[in-house]
């Protein structure tokens, strides 16, 4: 007698699915959660986003020191073509928003003035107890950690450091697949209920509605441009590479967080043909420094705020403004919010904004955060096609570690 065939596995829901469930969840269980249910949420939301501090420095160094070790004695010219590449697409992504702000928006707000609106933070509920959780050192210095050691172990002779790397790596990608990737749609669940629970978010929506719409409308442009230079390069389907990039941009919709999506990106560049050195070196550092979506948001509400308060808006300021908000950025490290904190002193001093001013933009943009972070990270999966094509075309041999499943392939069914 033969043995019964085993039992078929239930398939198992996928991450984009999970994540868009979780939004939804969010925003209808947050119109009616008593608040004990949106401060028991809080209070997880709080306990993950410290955990995710602790770790996404560690996560940064272990993909990105093996990475450039992998990529041999030529890393240097990768990251600095690379950090040129995100440089440009940032910059460009905020002429871009300038020129449409100015085309659209005088006939938009004409007649309107700056509205009193507070910090849709403050309207969400604080959680019942908080545990810090200091990272043993910041994102800045993982990244110049990982740029140091990796191009060190590319220069020196052995393997002994590498082999470690690559065994930190096997570590942290265990973390991303048995922690973070399962916990990140009850965290996503948890961030949706918190703000509809507040309804501060949605009176800034409303309030600016158009320039919302045309911001989102600019973000979907963009994406469309890049991954159509991406595929243009790697002569493939744009349109099928930015559907491979959808659960980042659902799962950084929720977390409005570049660096807690890294494992994420991650997964669905590789899935999109991308090499594992390349794939695990550009998408941490692309976290860091690829704000175009932010970018977009930023220049655009920056130009709606002038204009309510009666302001001109000059635009050599303006280019300025965006040349110097694209290095400024990098100093927010994928954080939720973080774009808009690091340009605060440039609204000040390039563009003269007061107090009201400011806080009117914070409001702003951290009640649609999550849209630009999701451009951001998207886009990073482009860059990595990008870089991935022409390290090909110069002759970029792949090491035996692509032979190996690629890093982040265990994190999550897709």
């Amino acid at each position: 007698m033969e043995p019964p065939p085993p039992p078929a596995r239930r398939p198992r829901l996928g991450l984009l699915p999970r994540v868009l469930l979780a939004i939804v969840l969010g925003i209808l269980v947050g119109l009616v959660a008593p608040d004990w249910l949106t401060r028991t949420m809080a209070t997880f939301n709080g306990l993950f986003s410290n955990f995710l501090g602790f770790v996404i420095p560690l996560i940064i160094l272990g993909l990105i020191a093996p990475a450039i070790g992998e990529l041999g004695r030529g890393a240097g010219k990768w990251l600095a073509l690379t950090a040129g590449i995100a440089y440009t697409s940032t910059v460009l992504a905020g002429l871009l928003g300038f020129g449409v702000s100015m085309a659209v928006l005088p006939g938009l707000l004409e007649g309107r003035g700056a509205p009193e609106v507070a910090n849709p933070e403050d309207a969400l509920l604080s959680p019942w107890f908080e545990i810090e959780m200091d990272p043993a050192f910041g994102v800045m210095t993982a990244l110049l950690l990982a740029f140091t050691l990796g191009v060190g172990m590319t220069l020196v002779k052995g393997d002994t450091l590498q082999r470690g790397f690559e065994e930190f790596r096997e570590i942290v990608n265990k973390v991303i697949s048995g922690i973070i990737i399962p916990l990140l749609p009850v965290y996503i669940l948890g961030v949706f209920l918190n703000m509809t629970a507040g309804g501060e978010v949605w009176r800034v929506i409303s309030t600016f509605a158009g320039v919302v719409l045309m911001v989102f409308v600019l973000t979907a442009v963009l994406l469309l441009a890049q991954f159509g230079v991406a595929g243009a390069l790697s002569s493939r389907n744009p349109l099928v590479l930015l559907k491979n990039m959808l659960p980042a941009y659902a799962t950084a919709l929720g977390t409005s967080s570049s660096a807690a999506t890294i494992p994420v990106t991650l997964r669905q560049t590789l899935k999109n043909g991308v090499s594992e050195p390349v794939a695990s070196f550009v998408i941490p550092l692309c976290a860091t420094i690829h704000l175009a979506g932010s970018m977009v948001k930023l220049t655009c509400f920056s130009v709606a705020v002038m204009l309510l308060s009666g302001q001109d808006v000059a635009t050599g300021t303006m280019i300025g403004f965006i040349l110097l908000l694209g290095i400024m950025m990098i100093a927010a490290p994928g954080v939720p919010g973080g774009a808009v904190m690091a340009a605060v002193a440039l609204l000040e001093s390039n563009l003269g904004f007061n107090e009201s001013q400011v806080g009117l933009m914070i409001a702003t943009y951290i009640a649609i955060d999550s849209f630009g972070t999701a451009t951001n990270v998207t886009g990073d999966g482009a860059i990595a096609q990008i870089v991935d094509r022409l390290a090909r075309m110069r002759g970029f041999r792949r090491t035996d570690a692509d032979e190996q499943p690629a890093a982040g392939a265990e994190i999550a069914p897709a």
